[in-house]
């Protein structure tokens, strides 16, 4: 939490500007610019902890950039296409085979896939938005599910910050490493059972 303390410092100075600066650097998280969303949540949370006139200006602020950060990395996905591996951070950061599973998970859990991966860090939230451009996923489809899953994750996550403070950061960790957990062997197994199933036909 030392880079996020030191950004919280500064923009505690100057408070009135704090929504625009997380807005912006959240709308730089989906050009998959290493920003940390759950960073951000904090920062904005606490500030409306200590400032609470400020806090409907800085919910939205954390609110409206992690939803279009979503949108950009989507449209990223579905411009750029085949491209993107081209591109070694992104040919790095996600696989053709994860988009195809990340796809088949999409067609066969919809909704359910976004709101689960919203709530898990570690490079898996921009994993299933670029997927879903890749994927060619109806946007007004994509971008419907994903204002439910971002509003769930963002409510969720600034209501804890701004209750608790620093002290829900441990269990918040906790929490994503449990899901990613689960979310890896939900993979595996959805991986092996088509496996098996296509040795069976």
């Amino acid at each position: 939490m030392d880079v996020v303390q030191q950004v919280l410092n500064a923009v505690n100075t100057h408070v009135q500007y704090a929504p625009f600066i997380i807005f912006g650097a959240l709308l730089l998280a989906g050009f998959n610019i290493p920003v940390s969303e759950d960073g951000m949540l904090f920062i904005s949370a606490v500030l409306a902890a200590k400032h609470r006139d400020m806090l409907p200006q800085l919910f939205l602020g954390v609110f409206a950039g992690a939803y279009l950060s979503d949108l950009i990395c989507y449209w990223l996905g579905r411009v750029l296409g085949n491209n993107l591996w081209k591109i070694k951070f992104f040919a790095k950061m996600i696989t053709r085979q994860r988009v195809a599973s990340i796809h088949k998970f999409y067609e066969k859990y919809g909704m359910v896939t976004l709101i689960v991966g919203r709530f898990i860090p570690f490079g898996v939230r921009n994993g299933l938005f670029l997927t879903a451009g890749l994927g060619k996923m109806n946007f007004l489809k994509f971008s419907l599910y994903d204002l439910l899953a971002c509003t769930i994750s963002s409510t969720v996550f600034f209501t804890l910050y701004y209750t608790y403070g620093e002290g829900v950061v441990e269990y918040v960790k906790k929490g994503n490493i449990i899901l990613f957990a689960v979310a890896v062997l939900a993979v595996v197994a959805f991986l092996v059972i088509r496996q098996v199933r296509n040795k069976g036909q």
